[in-house]
């Protein structure tokens, strides 16, 4: 059976940042959906746009570890 490389797959280094970009994605993740259910049943929808805005720098740093691996 033929092996399939992936795009970025033949780069013998391996991904330093993988680990940490993949919790950095599940806090980002969970932290959109928390925000979302606060913006909708919580009064002051204020707290869920902040929430999801604190989310939103995770996604950042995720996307930076991504350039500068």
């Amino acid at each position: 059976m033929i092996e399939r490389k992936h795009r970025g797959e033949e780069n013998t280094k391996a991904d330093q940042f993988r680990n940490v970009r993949q919790w950095l994605n599940i806090i980002f993740m969970i932290g959109g959906i928390v925000g979302v259910v606060f913006y909708l049943l919580y009064t002051p929808q204020t707290v869920g746009i902040i929430i999801i805005l604190s989310a939103m720098v995770f996604k950042i740093v995720e996307c930076a570890l991504r350039f500068i691996k």
